[in-house]
């Protein structure tokens, strides 16, 4: 029935929730007190944008060989990533253009990070290991995107912290976060860095498709 997918469906929410709340809260206690006594008249649009170009200097600094710079800048794009949607909610300024604009600028940083590190030293294997890591980040894009999709016509978009919503998964953005500083960390490791790293993307895309057989297949409803 229509009424079992719904309960399903905010069970899952409710997973994800719990996750991302305990990380937020972890994050807001850092930055929710800065953001309210000194970003009060900053846009947190602003910040993604910035968070933005921070993002691709880092992976120009990883292109011209300058990792320590682009490690820090990584850091920078982290700690602004964060910031943007403390300063949303502190000061209640959280809108669907701010969602987009924050996904969008991750995925142009998490895009050319990966694409500097090999431009920057290139190889068969590592261009191969590449090509596996974006063709992830494609299926896994596929996956949850097609699904947010359907279940907001459906009305089954929640209420929670985010503009996009989507079933729960193993890679994330603190998974991911924590990827890509390795990858700043050892340079040399890449190949098999970014290999494993797509076999869990991988993991994470299959593991929202079979969450998409089981809650919206047309005869449950």
């Amino acid at each position: 029935m229509m009424e079992d997918n719904v309960a399903l469906s905010r069970s899952q929410e409710l997973d994800r929730t719990v996750k991302d709340a305990l990380l937020r809260e972890k994050k807001d206690q850092w930055l929710a007190p800065f953001a309210a006594a000194y970003l009060g008249r900053v846009s947190p649009n602003l910040i993604s944008l910035a968070a933005m170009v921070v993002g691709v200097l880092a992976a120009m600094a990883v292109f011209w060989q300058a990792p320590t710079w682009g490690l820090g800048l990584w850091l920078l794009n982290r700690l602004l990533d964060g910031l943007d949607g403390a300063v949303a909610r502190v000061h209640h300024k959280s809108s669907d253009l701010g969602g987009y604009l924050d996904l969008m600028g991750d995925f142009v940083v998490y895009l050319a990070v990966p694409i500097a590190f090999v431009a920057a030293n290139p190889s068969p294997p590592a261009w191969w290991a590449l090509a596996i890591l974006l063709c992830s980040y494609q299926m896994n894009s596929l996956s949850w995107a097609l699904l947010a999709a359907i279940l907001a016509a459906r009305r089954h978009r929640s209420r929670g912290l985010t503009t996009v919503e989507m079933p729960p998964g193993l890679i994330e953005g603190a998974e991911t976060a924590v990827f890509y500083t390795l990858f700043f960390l050892w340079p040399q490791a890449l190949v098999p860095l970014f290999g494993v790293f797509a076999a869990l993307v991988f993991l994470t895309a299959g593991q929202r498709v079979l969450w998409a057989w089981h809650h919206l297949r047309e005869d449950r409803t």
